[in-house]
């Protein structure tokens, strides 16, 4: 941008975002759209992809279209918008022929800056009739929000989306834009493809979420495990993911009675009441969502400060999209996958039976198993996967780099303690019986086969059985053993497995096992409370929640979620400053111009204790 139409950026960046300056790649992103050309822009969650898009729609006459795919997330960034004192509509399917007709008005009287559409208003059924009635709306560009979803390669697939570069036809001189917060290079090649970008800026921003610390955990005491993450996060919002209808009716049902303000969401649900558990999310009626990956992408509720899968997913960009649904304030949050080997079995059972079961799915679910198994920095795994280089080394937020993880003494022993286990049940059985055998825990089932005989029984007493299980994954992706494809799968030894048996110089192999948190000193270690007491120093606790407790029942009386009156990012800084006056106010960051006249003094009386 020149000096002059940067002035005028952040001046209006200023006045209606409360914000004074732009992130990493904002500013090209913007000069693409000002400049006419088509782009194509990767931006992680929370790196701002909408205002590359919303604020120049403000910086030139015309109007902008943005092609979001869920009408969910269109209505809340149109109530963003508006409250920010923005001239934005959206225009879809849930409206009523008064409000549509309304649209249709203001878009002739050329009242509006940015339109909201699905993919299928532009290019389904009556497609050709709406975009005629666009063309006398002075469209200046397009945007295309969740980009990924173009993609056969991408995680969200809608087949539809490979339709939108047509409807560019009837705009010949708008540009096209592409956003996205996840495509590997592959999608993002697809992207560009089927949208018939053309001589396309393409910018790809820094992929690490610093913010989020993740953690992978065997699967053993799985209830136990949620426990204990709930307890890291009392009172805090967060999305448990799994695998099967049936454990998310489960598990919301035992975390209900435990407690827990929960909501269950689900394809087997009803739509009514999938949309009110949704909604009772989004308004910070409830804390938690147990869930399929069926609930997600309409899910922009800024302060979710964990999620959980209870299971791996199919791929790492599917990991990726779902656990980086945590912290999308750019505060503290953590993801936490709990998986085991038969998670991979399954996807790979699911998608040969659906006839999906490509050389593609077979590499992403091998690439996800490589991860759930790593014992490697997971921000740089991550990073590395999207193409990225990481530069530091250590993060400070995974559980490897906190020293949550501890390498395993003389790890090819233990390993073939592993083998030769398996090889003395003759290869026959799964993963538990095993771990069973091998801490000689007596039982009737060992006993009735004998194996409480075998020279194996009780080879490693010492460990828990989730050391015990993750040794056996460890070995597994390391390529001594391979679980069968059976229903109920039993563990057989490779040839490499066979070479390490017999000769103990055949393979390096290197195995980890939880380090034993100090006494009194609970799971999470010294280096991550002391980065999270840091977005937290200076404020006061006591006045931020009351003044989420104003921000809900503002955003009630609205009927919008909280996060469209104010991110908690700005009402932690409120907390922090104690603005005494409107002009201080001014001076919070995600408090613009609009927001401080109409919500200024409810928020200042709060802050001076006079309410």
């Amino acid at each position: 941008m020149s000096s002059a139409s940067s002035a005028e950026a952040l001046g209006l960046l200023e006045r209606f975002w409360g914000y004074t300056s732009l992130r990493p790649l904002q500013e090209e992103a913007i000069d693409a759209v000002l400049g006419g050309r088509d782009s194509l822009v990767v931006l992680p969650t929370g790196g701002g992809k909408s205002l590359c898009y919303q604020l120049p729609a403000l910086l030139r006459p015309g109007l902008a279209v943005v092609v979001s795919p869920l009408i969910s997330l269109m209505k809340d960034q149109v109530d963003t918008l508006v409250g920010n004192g923005i001239a934005a509509a959206c225009y879809n399917s849930a409206m009523g022929e008064d409000e549509r007709a309304s649209v249709v008005a203001g878009l002739r009287e050329q009242r509006y800056r940015l339109l909201y559409v699905s993919p299928e208003r532009l290019v389904g059924t009556g497609g050709e009739r709406f975009l005629a009635m666009l063309q006398s709306a002075r469209v200046r560009f397009l945007a295309v929000d969740e980009a990924h979803c173009i993609s056969q390669w991408g995680h969200d697939f809608r087949p539809e989306y490979r339709q939108l570069g047509r409807a560019r036809d009837a705009f010949p001189g708008a540009s096209l834009h592409a956003f996205t917060a996840t495509a590997t290079g592959r999608v993002r090649r697809d992207i560009i493809e089927q949208l018939g970008l053309r001589d396309a800026v393409e910018l790809v921003g820094p992929f690490d979420r610093a913010n989020l610390t993740y953690r992978v955990l065997p699967r053993a005491g799985f209830r136990r495990q949620v426990d204990e993450l709930l307890a890291r996060h009392r009172g805090e919002a967060g999305i448990i993911y799994c695998t099967s209808r049936k454990e998310v009716d489960g598990l919301a049902a035992s975390l209900h009675d435990a407690g827990h303000r929960v909501r269950p969401y689900h394809a087997g649900l009803s739509d009514d009441a999938r949309n009110r558990n949704q909604d009772a999310f989004l308004d910070e009626d409830v804390d938690l969502v147990v869930a399929t990956v069926a609930f997600g992408m309409g899910i922009d509720r800024s302060d979710v400060r964990f999620v959980l899968h209870a299971g791996a997913p199919r791929s790492l960009e599917h990991y990726q999209q779902e656990s980086g649904r945590a912290g999308r304030d750019g505060l503290e949050a953590e993801c936490v996958l709990v998986y085991s080997g038969a998670d991979f079995l399954r996807w790979r059972m699911m998608l040969e039976n659906a006839g999906e079961f490509t050389d593609a799915s077979r590499t992403s679910l091998r690439d996800m198993e490589r991860y759930a198994s790593g014992v490697t920095c997971r921000h740089r795994h991550l990073v590395q996967y999207f193409g990225e280089t990481y530069t530091k080394e250590r993060c400070g937020a995974c559980d490897v780099c906190l020293g949550e993880l501890e390498p395993v003494p003389d790890a090819v022993t233990v390993a073939r303690k592993v083998l030769s286990c398996v090889a003395r049940v003759d290869q026959r059985f799964g993963a538990s019986h095993v771990a069973a055998v091998l801490r000689g825990k007596p039982s009737e089932q060992l006993s009735a086969r004998g194996h409480d005989l075998l020279s194996t029984f009780g080879l490693l007493k010492d460990a828990s059985i989730a050391e015990v299980r993750g040794y056996i994954e460890q070995i597994s992706v390391q390529g001594y053993l391979r679980p069968t494809d059976d229903v109920y799968p039993v563990l057989r030894l490779t040839q490499s497995g066979l070479d390490l048996l017999r000769n103990p110089g055949a393979g390096d192999v290197q195995l980890v096992r939880p380090r034993q948190a100090p006494k009194g000193g609970g799971s999470r270690r010294g280096a991550e409370r002391e980065r999270d007491g840091e977005t937290w120093q200076g404020v006061d606790r006591d006045l931020f929640d009351r003044l989420r407790a104003l921000r809900h029942e503002i955003a009630r009386a609205r009927h919008v979620p909280p996060y469209v009156i104010f991110h908690d990012t700005t009402l932690r800084e409120m907390a922090r400053q104690r603005p005494s006056s409107l002009s201080d106010l001014r001076h919070i960051y995600g408090v613009g111009e609009r927001k401080a006249l109409e919500l200024g003094s409810q928020f200042l009386a709060v802050i001076q204790g006079q309410e």
